[in-house]
């Protein structure tokens, strides 16, 4: 039998992929953060499906109970949040089962920056402003950050900046980032992004901190800071462009 993570998206029961909602249905055993996710995630899953809440365990229960169901030949999905390749826990828990001989695989879901994106309806890439994205945290209670991956290092590089775990330091992030993009730089906070009980919050480098204190808002919120989120410009991608060189290009390939 497998162990399939599965990227649960952004909590939202109708974002996830047919491959996902597949899995769930064929799972045995599922195991779920419940803080973030609808009940309508595991509405994919089988009357019979055991369902174990992980949001009081830690790394050895989670594993206990994964290494279990394998033994008694059960499918399992561990349903992670967002996409698994993103602060899923998904390096620890996999060296762990490599090493009990447990086969495993991944199935990606919508990560939670995308549905922030959604929400916003805005697009994080605008040609001539700005083609880079940074996705990344910072150290609070958890492990140490690389030396060399200080916001600052990344601020410097003009990227649209994505900042996960990191709602409860917003005064302090911003604090930091004036210096490299101006206290007028747009910020977005998106909380529980493509849920009923979404909040969405839009301000500045200078007033954001205030408006996040006011919301009360302590996690599953994402932050997104550059001047992407005014939709500024007038200049066009290539991709769809009339230039003549854009258009000879496309007709050599064949487009």
């Amino acid at each position: 039998m497998t162990v399939h993570f599965v990227g649960a998206g952004p909590g939202a029961a109708d974002l996830l992929t047919l491959r996902a909602a597949a899995a769930l249905r064929a799972a045995d055993v599922c195991l779920y953060a419940g803080t973030y996710l609808d009940e309508g995630v595991l509405d994919h899953c089988r009357p019979d499906v055991r369902l174990v809440d992980t949001r009081h365990l830690d790394l050895d229960g989670i594993i206990a109970e994964i290494a279990g169901a394998h033994a008694e030949g059960l499918d399992v999905v561990r349903l992670c949040s967002g996409d698994p390749s993103l602060y899923s826990a998904l390096a620890e828990q996999t060296r762990r089962l490599d090493a009990a001989g447990v086969p495993w695989d991944v199935v990606p879901g919508v990560p939670a920056y995308a549905a922030a994106a959604a929400e916003l309806g805005v697009e994080l890439t605008v040609p001539e402003v700005v083609q880079s994205v940074v996705l990344t945290r910072v150290q609070a209670r958890s492990t140490a950050m690389p030396s060399a991956e200080a916001l600052e290092n990344f601020a410097a590089t003009g990227a649209t900046l994505v900042l996960h775990l990191a709602i409860t330091r917003t005064r302090e992030l911003a604090e930091r980032l004036i210096p490299t993009h101006g206290a007028d730089c747009p910020v977005a906070v998106v909380a529980n992004a493509s849920r009923p009980h979404r909040v969405e919050l839009r301000g500045t480098l200078a007033d954001i901190a205030d408006s996040v204190e006011a919301a009360g808002l302590r996690q599953a919120a994402v932050i997104l800071v550059g001047r992407a989120l005014d939709r500024p410009g007038s200049a066009e991608s290539w991709l769809y462009s009339s230039h003549p060189e854009r258009e000879s290009k496309r007709r050599r390939a064949g487009r």
